[in-house]
């Protein structure tokens, strides 16, 4: 190897330790530029970084908004074109109602959801299964699979929504008519009662607090109070909700006190939760049962009985 040679290589690992003290130092130089940049950020409120973030929110807003602004006018013509009959669609909007779900546009969104679904995920199953190779009976089951569960997917996703909503009408009762109570007694007549617990319970309770929204605004355009409360108890189909519409009208027919009618049905609603309570916490042994024969008895009869089983193991062996 010659003098030249020497040179070359010296110079090249050389050339090379620059550059990477180059690159560390850029990196360096940039990690402190974006440490200071954050710093400004803070120190000026983030209000480039909140802006940013709130340009971005508002742009998928906007996408998802007109996606499903498309979807519900697609199911909202689905609905005036006569393909489903005026029982079928009173009785969504019902089930719509009753789930938290009584905009204009439930109703169309649900059923352009559902065409959609029906239509789309057939085709994308038929096509990602033909590309993977399938045979053919595969991809004919894999499409009505596809096209079953897009039929019943909404009607799911309704169906856990309505149990939901109706869970939180129903937990939020026994406040709801203690708060209404209170303004009975305080001089209030119903539909201010019923305004003033919205109020208060807005917050805390919205599923309650909407329903009685829709209850006050259809006490002031309602000539007949009744059919108002009436609907309250209908819209969602509670038994609960129903006793209390009972119970608020009786009041207004026959003039008992309001302020007594509530204080007997809220001590009998209490009482039932904690009956319900009571007959969950009775149904635990039951429950138990299983889990404990197949966990927590293996468990036991190896701790009591292994020593034994080892000791005959050895005596017998041995």
């Amino acid at each position: 190897m010659t003098l030249d040679q020497n040179t070359l290589i010296m110079a090249g690992i050389l050339s090379a330790l620059l550059i990477v003290g180059c690159a560390l130092l850029m990196l360096q130089l940039v990690s402190r530029d974006d440490r200071v940049d954050q710093r400004l950020r803070e120190a000026n409120g983030t209000a480039v970084h909140n802006q940013r973030r709130a340009d971005i929110a508002a742009t998928r807003k906007v996408a998802v908004h007109s996606l499903l602004s498309v979807v519900a006018q697609l199911g909202g013509g689905i609905a005036r074109s006569g393909l489903l009959s005026r029982k079928t669609l009173h009785e969504l909007e019902q089930t719509l109602s009753s789930s938290g779900l009584s905009s204009g546009s439930s109703l169309g969104l649900f059923i352009g959801s559902k065409v959609l679904l029906v239509t789309a995920l057939p085709v994308l199953a038929q096509v990602l299964l033909r590309s993977q190779g399938m045979q053919t009976h595969t991809i004919i089951l894999g499409t009505m699979v596809a096209g079953l569960v897009g039929l019943m997917a909404p009607d799911a996703i309704i169906g856990k929504l309505r149990k939901r909503y109706l869970g939180q009408v129903e937990a939020a009762l026994p406040d709801t008519l203690d708060l209404l109570l209170i303004c009975a007694q305080s001089g209030l007549s119903l539909q201010p009662a019923i305004l003033r617990v919205e109020i208060e319970i807005r917050e805390v309770y919205p599923a309650i607090a909407w329903e009685l929204t829709q209850t006050a605004t259809e006490l002031q355009f309602i000539a007949d109070s009744r059919v108002a409360l009436t609907n309250l108890g209908s819209r969602t189909g509670l038994d609960s909700l129903k006793r209390l519409t009972a119970t608020l009208i009786q009041t207004m027919q026959y003039g008992t006190p309001l302020s007594e009618a509530l204080r007997t049905l809220s001590a009998e609603m209490r009482l039932d939760t904690l009956n319900r309570f009571e007959e969950r916490a009775a149904r635990l042994p039951v429950l138990l049962t299983m889990p404990m024969i197949l966990f927590i008895m293996p468990c036991v009869f190896a701790v009591v009985g292994g020593p034994a089983v080892i000791q005959l193991l050895k005596t017998f062996g041995g």
